[in-house]
């Protein structure tokens, strides 16, 4: 027979709890002060504007605002879907993106266990300040310098082609070539910069593991492939689930600063195709409605990726 507890009693461990809580919430109070300004941050400049999707929705104007603008229902979705340049502006996202992903995502891993090979510590620091160094470069100025060095008539690059008996390439120009240079040239500005959480990743990996290695007879190759992979996976698949979750992110700046009419049909991308018909055009209902779509898309991915990275046993970003 089970004994019942007083109400009085359930009374008193409930207030007896709550006042722990409120104790250890005051004794961190400063701690939780100083995450105001960043919650401040993500109210004012992301979750309130959130409001603005009903631009979507709606026969948007000046002088009505949002609320009072005239509703259009999905009519600018049907109309969105029936144009073949959105599905041309989403193809080449989705074709660069993919670029990104698949020769991107590796390469600063690659960079990462290469320098944690390396012994000489001046040698090591030096390479990272040196492939660091683009990431503080804006796209404008980074722009400036790819048009100079890939220039048909007077870039460094086609001058050494030259050299060595080959015919000039119109990097920028020919649709061939124009994306393949955004992806090699995102890789060269931002490769350096995230090989940071890779090398931070990697600090943490018990130096135990590599001594019984080698006294085990295993060679470098063995050592990466068996203990220092396995050791940072988990970094690796949460940082795949946010690159995923990112797809339709095809690097707004990059192709904006480099692309132009000549090559429109391979590089203009959601995002450069909201901007004009947004900006350039007025048509900021539909605008609004490329920007949902694309969103529903990477928050789907994010999710599907995350389920299966958490199917497979690994732990997800949430």
């Amino acid at each position: 027979m089970q004994t019942q507890i007083p109400i009085t009693t359930r009374k008193n461990t409930d207030l007896i709890r709550k006042k722990r809580v409120w104790a250890k919430f005051y004794s961190f109070r400063y701690m939780y002060l100083m995450l105001v300004p960043a919650l401040a941050y993500y109210f004012i400049f992301h979750y309130y504007p959130m409001y603005g999707v009903l631009i979507a929705f709606k026969n948007y104007n000046f002088t009505d605002g949002i609320l009072g603008s005239s509703w259009a229902g999905f009519d600018h979705f049907t109309y969105l879907f029936q144009l073949d340049k959105f599905w041309q502006v989403f193809w080449n996202t989705l074709v660069i993106s993919l670029y990104r992903l698949v020769f991107g995502f590796p390469f600063p891993l690659i960079i990462a266990l290469l320098l944690n090979e390396v012994r000489k510590t001046l040698f090591k620091r030096t390479v990272q300040t040196i492939i660091y160094i683009p990431h503080f470069i804006s796209w404008v100025i980074m722009g400036g310098l790819l048009i100079s060095l890939l220039s048909i008539d007077s870039g460094i690059v086609n001058d050494i082609i030259r050299f060595f008996g080959g015919k000039p390439i119109s990097f920028l120009t020919d649709e061939s070539y124009f994306r393949s240079t955004l992806v090699w040239s995102m890789i060269w500005k931002e490769f350096g910069w995230n090989t940071i959480i890779f090398m931070a990743a990697l600090a943490g990996v018990d130096p135990q593991l590599y001594e019984a290695a080698i006294m085990d007879g295993a060679n470098r190759w063995k050592r990466i492939w068996h203990i220092t992979l396995p050791s940072i996976r988990a970094t690796i698949i949460i940082l795949l689930i946010l690159r995923i979750g990112n797809l339709m992110e095809a690097g707004f700046e990059q192709i904006f600063i480099l692309y132009h009419p000549g090559v429109y049909n391979v590089s203009d991308i959601i995002d450069t195709y909201v901007y004009r018909i947004g900006l350039t055009e007025g048509r900021f209902s539909l605008a609004a409605a490329v920007g949902l779509f694309k969103s529903i898309i990477n928050f789907t991915l994010l999710v599907l990726a995350n389920q299966l990275s958490r199917r497979m046993g690994q732990q997800g970003v949430y």
